[in-house]
């Protein structure tokens, strides 16, 4: 694939990228991948080059300040072919077509040596001061990238900063599965460059790579060994190759696997054959002193794990970016202790369950016809509340259906307190729309909402497909909270649990104030207990067994002033007459209710719709149905 090679004044002024075939780039101090910032010359958007064939077109921009050079002329369009070059400011662009791919055209090594860890925390550089020197910037350098194609740029001009006797130095990545690389397949180089503007194929080693690989830990092979002149007759390795000798550091990492860094020098050994191993890696001749070819190692070593490190934060980071949205802080923190694969796979816990719907969004919805954008920002920020309140109590967001949100507590972490948790939750959004409903100004004033909350054994986990994969939620349990969601139209209430729920989340009493939760609180202060109301035995459409079924009430005062309690008391004594089948005695203890008293007015209307009386074969179930 063409590239493009940037070369300024300093060494590490230094990038090598792809043109992408019949797309436009632009190449300046302030653009995107074909950055130079480092020569103020250039412009921020300087020139703008288009790959056709095997050339590319050249075109200066008219906000380019300062010349550009072809052929030692000033340009303003041109054509550049493979090995020529073009000059802005202080830096000089080349063209190549060289090729990267291992190979398994080497012949095998004369001298291979294997570097462990501990072995290169021994040695000592030769020149210390000028290897720190490179090291302390490279954080910087690479932390500062923003792509990943930068941050391989930068890292290899580091090495090649650090390695002087280095001809050419890339990272390669491995095919786990295909551990012995005998067939060469499976090796991809991620990104390579060479000293200077040469041009010329990188071909690594396969087999090198595969030992480093196999090992994890860094292999040098050397292929040509100079002989003597009287041993010239002999049967000496005389293979003519680009490199004579190659290392490979191999980077074991989550967030790098199979990746490692290949460096390859051509530098003649001063040593004779037959001398031992450690002296032909000790003593390069250079043409003007030793090459300190262990402190190379030891030096990509340290630059690696600096990459291999910062890579696997950056990985975590996104990780938790992406799972930001639907686990609350609690979860994200587990995850980020453990493998996400392991923390994240399918099991059977109990969990409970929240479903919330968005009450007047069809009413809206036509209302809002001409400027569908406002109604989508609407729903967006009914939403919005939903999930903040969700993971704003630990909650997990399973789903979202629409105007409606599923979320679940109980898992990945097993938590006693999850029912209270959801409840919790539930009641933040119901007082969060009962407040935009006072201020007729507020765009989510006329929506409300209704919520279904369950608790029982279901499977969660990462669910799905091939295709397509979703933390969420699956069983009875999560049917039930949406038949609970469903069954607030028919009862006039916002918040209904199941038996589980109500049971779960049951209480303490207010401590200076502030009540507590009884199961599972961990210690976690709330401002306000919660009540149920039972509002009777219920079979929901769709299921063929009955439950219990709660209303979340407003909290009366502490001091126990509020008729509130009266109410209630009132309805129980109501209930219990009509499931025995007195519905005489429980329309009195309905009509001595406030008119308004919504668990009175479902009751009343439906032992209206019956005439008064109970049923033959009567078994104090309300049978749900469709509507």
């Amino acid at each position: 694939m063409p590239e493009l090679i940037a070369q300024g004044i300093l060494p590490s002024h230094r990038w090598r990228h792809s043109l992408p075939s019949g797309q436009s780039v632009e190449l300046g101090r302030a653009t995107r991948t074909f950055s130079v910032p480092w020569d103020n010359r250039i412009s921020r958007r300087h020139v703008q080059m288009t790959l056709h064939d095997d050339r590319v077109n050249v075109v200066k921009l008219d906000s380019a300040a300062n010349p550009v050079f072809h052929n030692g002329a000033q340009e303003n369009v041109f054509w550049l072919n493979s090995g020529e070059h073009f000059v802005i400011g202080e830096t000089t662009f080349t063209l190549t077509f060289d090729r990267a791919e291992a190979t398994l055209d080497v012949p095998m090594p004369v001298s291979q040596q294997t570097f462990s860890h501990d072995f290169l925390e021994r040695v000592k550089y030769r020149d210390a001061d000028r290897r720190i020197e490179v090291l302390s910037r490279l954080l910087d350098l690479i932390s500062s990238a923003t792509e990943e194609s930068e941050l391989l740029t930068r890292i290899v001009n580091t090495l090649m900063e650090g390695i002087p006797g280095a001809a050419s130095i890339g990272i390669v990545q491995c095919d786990q599965s295909n551990q012995s690389h005998a067939d060469g397949i499976g090796l991809n180089v991620l990104h390579w460059d060479r000293r200077g503007t040469g041009s010329g194929d990188f071909a690594p080693s396969a087999r090198l790579i595969g030992e480093a690989d196999s090992t994890g830990e860094t292999v040098l092979h050397i292929w040509h060994v100079s002989q003597r002149k009287s041993d010239s007759k002999d049967a000496a390795y005389t293979f003519d190759y680009e490199n004579d000798w190659a290392f490979c550091c191999p980077l074991e990492n989550p967030a790098t696997a199979g990746w490692a860094i290949y460096v390859a020098g051509a530098n003649r050994p001063a040593a004779v054959a037959g001398a031992g191993d450690s002296d032909l890696t000790r003593s390069f001749d250079t043409g003007s002193g030793a090459m300190d070819l262990q402190g190379d190692i030891k030096f990509c070593e340290l630059v690696g794990s600096t990459l291999k490190n910062l890579l696997q934060v950056k990985q975590l980071d996104r990780r938790q970016a992406s799972f930001r949205g639907f686990f609350s802080p609690v979860v994200l923190h587990a995850i980020a202790q453990q493998d996400p694969e392991e923390v994240l796979a399918p099991r059977e816990c109990d969990v409970s369950v929240l479903f919330c719907d968005l009450r007047g969004f069809s009413q809206k919805s036509e209302q809002l016809a001409g400027d569908l954008s406002d109604l989508l920002n609407r729903v967006s920020d009914a939403l919005g509340v939903m999930t903040h309140n969700i993971l704003g109590n630990g909650g997990v967001i399973g789903d979202f259906h629409g105007d409606a949100a599923m979320g679940f507590w109980g898992w990945p972490l097993e938590d006693q307190g999850s029912a209270a948790q959801a409840v919790l939750a539930a009641r933040g959004i119901r007082d969060a729309f009962a407040e935009f409903a006072n201020d007729a100004t507020h765009p989510l004033s006329d929506f409300q909402v209704g919520i279904g909350i369950a608790t029982g054994r279901a499977v969660a986990g990462k669910i799905g497909s091939r295709d397509q994969v979703k933390v969420t939620a699956f069983g009875p349990v999560v049917n039930l909270a949406s038949r609970l969601e469903g069954m607030t139209r028919w009862l006039g209430a916002e918040i209904l649990v199941d038996d589980v729920t109500a049971r779960q989340a049951v209480v303490r009493p207010p401590i200076d104030g502030v009540a507590k939760m009884a199961d599972g609180d961990q210690g976690q202060e709330r401002s306000a207990p919660a009540a149920f109301q039972l509002l009777g035995n219920f079979q929901p459409y769709g299921l063929s067994n009955s439950l219990n079924v709660h209303a979340l009430l407003d909290v009366p005062p502490i001091d126990g002033t509020s008729g509130t309690a009266d109410s209630n008391e009132r309805y129980a004594k109501a209930l219990r007459a009509f499931e025995a089948g007195d519905w005489i005695r429980a329309m009195e203890e309905l009509n001595s209710m406030p008119r308004n008293d919504r668990a009175r007015i479902f009751l009343e209307s439906y032992i209206s719709r019956h005439n008064d009386e109970a049923p033959d074969g009567w078994d104090g179930v309300i049978r749900m149905i469709a509507k």
